[in-house]
């Protein structure tokens, strides 16, 4: 214990000389479920006073001045691996003129942090950063008049440096001096304006993220990382299939095995709890080798599958109608149909999805991995019938996200386990064929596009009708969202959501044309399904660019011309430019065994706008090919650090190869079938293509998400690529070698 407490005081100390954030920042307790005397692995800030939310108007909402001289800036958003916490620190340090290393971030707690819904689709730049820029912006004019107040002057004269005000007589104080101690209850009014881009200092600078040096140096960092005292291990059993149900199982053996505490059933919920993981682990083991399931086939396979939904009967959704435009299509110099196809494609999440709960005197706390903490809650409230102001969610990073996989799951049904074990902390970790069986995919789409362009190489009309599943069941206030709820006796309705607008993202062209046509057909397909990075914007821009790569080549026109001639917005004609100049696209030279293949999209038609060129390297010999090189150029508006931009686009360029070449779920009539990286292989490191990105920064205007935006435009560059290379045109996903006409090359 000396030990412990001796780690614990040096921690303290380095926390408060270096002004480091630890991730236990979101750690800090309720007053309803104190942890006496935890040694968590991941420490809270001291200096931090824990306050909830009141009132997500105020300023003390957003950024807090602490009493140790730091600034806290706190944000609904939680940490994906996107580098938002060291992007916002940038921006309240920006505005309130106080080096980064005297700010912390406290990311999504339902205990202390505002209401943003989910962290999802790009937006936690635009949207959190928004608010915590304008917030930073009136604390500092606040601050200022204070100060201005104290030594009877006018504010404007007043300069500050690293947090300390000084007046033009040589006056100096600083910001928690000036406020000793309180907290800055002042509403945002939004009639301050920030500071101008031509003054910054820290927005636009490569600042180092502290999240990947722990991540290198193997520290404690992950939900998967967390310990706590007398902490017990849980694993759940999950059915064979979607419609599986529990006939019998004989617990009596599982129950005397070593160190198991609990087995629980509860309809076709079954689950062990053990006092170490490894006892778990081996009490899940013989307890799936004893329960008998009654298994219902599932229905449409694989090879049924794109001529079943395509079936999908009832009226189709008009997204956007152009009354005529058959005939424009028909009577157009130069016109093509062509079909596409979407497999369903995993989260794929490098660690099985984990969470942590207690139930301590009727109250929840939950460490979770989710994207959403207060929807989270809503749902664990309707699953416990209890109000939500006695449940805490409080996030942690988890080891790769990318939308809805199964960190919500695995909070509820820690929630679950917990509660039969009140006053302990449990941990329940998925195995890995747990996540590749359970968690929700990304949903299969198909295609069917139709256009016509002039002599002149004009895009005159394009008509698209889509298929696609749902794309968004994330918790939302019914338990039913999380999967083991369904197995509860009695169990949860299922009901899906109408969220339609995630099918047919970037599915109307951003292209000039005088009419565009889409209608979306809605289906209900065997697997589930919810938000994968890009929800159906990676798709869509695969079929469009994929597409308009075959009028191209149809017509005899240009790759990036033609693109720029058929494009208005001049930032979407400056990334395609900066391609084509950086990788001398005009003078470029391509091998006898090369294909080089260009696609742009700007994400949601309203976001950050991309441009990639891809290199494949064919071996005719062997019937294979290889990435070779992607080139990216992308505009996200304002850069708030450039490293963090790269590193998200580099990202997204990897995981887009990653689907668009290798990845498809594979499943039969009794359930999924690629439950390990074996059966469901995914881009390894001696995979990996060289990476180019190149960054247009725009200080005047706004900063924009650029999470998602490759996505896209990676799919139909490859595809673009191997036509190029090998004359073959792969419509269905995922373009491997095998789908290439070899007899062509």
């Amino acid at each position: 214990m000396e030990d412990m407490q001796s780690l614990n005081s040096s921690r303290r100390s380095f926390l408060k000389t270096t002004g480091h954030l630890l991730v236990g920042f979101n750690l800090l307790p309720l007053t309803f479920c104190q942890t006496k005397g935890a040694p968590n692995e991941i420490l809270p800030y001291e200096g931090v006073p824990f306050r909830p939310i009141t009132d997500s108007k105020l300023i003390d909402s957003w950024i807090k001045l602490d009493a140790e001289g730091y600034l806290t800036v706190l944000s609904g958003k939680q940490e994906l691996g996107q580098g938002i916490k060291t992007a916002l620190i940038q921006i309240a340090a920006e505005e309130l003129d106080i080096h980064p290393d005297r700010c912390h971030i406290i990311n999504s707690d339902t205990g202390q942090t505002a209401n943003e819904g989910f962290t999802a689709g790009s937006n936690s730049v635009e949207g959190s950063g928004s608010s915590i820029r304008q917030a930073a912006a009136e604390a500092r004019q606040y601050l200022l008049k204070l100060a201005g107040q104290k030594w009877n002057v006018s504010p404007s004269s007043l300069q500050v440096e690293n947090g300390n005000i000084k007046s033009p007589s040589g006056e100096e104080i600083s910001y928690w001096k000036l406020l000793e101690g309180k907290f800055i209850e002042k509403k945002i009014t939004g009639e301050v304006s920030p500071k101008n881009p031509k003054d910054y200092k820290y927005v636009g600078q490569p600042l180092k993220r502290d999240d990947i040096r722990k991540m290198v140096n193997g520290e404690s960092y992950f939900v998967h990382d967390l310990q706590m005292p007398g902490m017990l291990h849980a694993r759940v059993l999950h059915p064979p299939s979607y419609l599986s149900q529990l006939q019998s199982v004989d617990l009596t053996e599982v129950e005397s095995m070593p160190g198991v505490l609990k087995v629980i059933r509860n309809g076709s919920f079954l689950a062990v709890v053990a006092t170490r993981e490894y006892q778990a682990i081996k009490a899940w083991e013989k307890l799936k080798s004893l329960a008998d399931w009654e298994t219902v086939p599932i229905e449409i396979l694989p090879g049924q599958l794109l001529a079943s939904l395509k079936s999908t009967s009832g009226k189709p959704e008009e997204v956007e109608v152009s009354p005529g435009i058959a005939d424009t299509i028909s009577n157009a110099s130069i016109n093509h149909q062509a079909e596409y196809f979407r497999p369903y494609h995993m989260h794929a999440s490098m660690g099985p999805s984990c969470a942590l709960a207690i139930w301590e005197e009727e109250k929840l706390t939950v460490w979770t991995a989710t994207q959403g903490v207060y929807p989270l809650r809503s749902t664990l409230s309707d699953l416990f019938a209890i109000d939500e102001d006695k449940i805490r969610c409080i996030g942690v990073p988890g080891s790769g996200c990318y939308g809805h996989n199964g960190a919500d799951d695995v909070s509820g049904e820690a929630a679950l386990i917990a509660k039969e074990i009140p006053g302990k902390h449990v941990r329940l970790q998925w195995m890995r064929e747990d996540e590749h069986k359970w968690e929700p995919y990304g949903t299969a789409m198909a295609f069917q596009l139709s256009a016509g362009i002039d002599s002149k190489g004009k895009l005159l009309a394009w008509d698209s009708i889509l298929w696609s599943d749902s794309h968004s069941t994330r918790p939302n206030g019914r338990a039913a969202s999380f999967i083991s709820a369904r197995k509860l006796d009695p169990p949860f309705e299922f009901r899906k959501g109408g969220f339609s607008a995630g099918s047919y993202r970037n599915g109307i062209p951003e292209y000039s044309l005088q009419a565009k046509q889409l209608h979306l057909y809605t289906f209900d397909g065997p697997l589930r399904t919810s938000s994968l990075r890009g929800l159906g914007a990676y798709a869509n821009t695969f079929a469009m660019e994929s597409f308009l790569d075959e009028l191209i080549h149809k017509s005899g026109n240009d790759p990036i011309d033609f693109r720029i001639k058929n494009l208005e917005d001049p930032r979407a004609k400056a990334v395609l430019e900066e391609l084509a100049e950086k990788t001398n696209w005009k003078s470029k030279s391509k091998g006898a065994n090369t294909g080089l293949g260009v696609a742009y999209a700007r994400y949601k038609n309203s976001t950050s706008y991309f441009a990639v060129l891809a290199e494949v390297e064919i071996d005719k010999e062997n019937k294979d090919y290889k990435l070779k090189k992607l080139t990216g150029v992308i505009d996200s508006g304002l850069t708030i650090n450039p490293d963090g931009l790269k590193n998200q686009t580099e990202g997204g360029m990897i995981q887009s190869a990653s689907w668009t070449m290798m990845e498809e779920v594979n499943y039969d009539k009794n359930g999924i079938t690629g439950t390990d990286w074996a059966s469901y292989p995914i881009m390894r490191m001696m995979d990996v293509p060289e990476l180019e990105v190149h960054i247009i920064n725009r200080p005047e205007t706004k900063p924009m998400g650029a999470g998602e935006a490759a996505m896209g435009p990676v799919a139909a560059a490859i595809a673009n690529a191997v036509f190029d290379a090998t004359g073959s045109r792969i419509r269905n996903l995922p373009i491997k070698p095998e789908k290439i006409d070899w007899e062509k090359v």
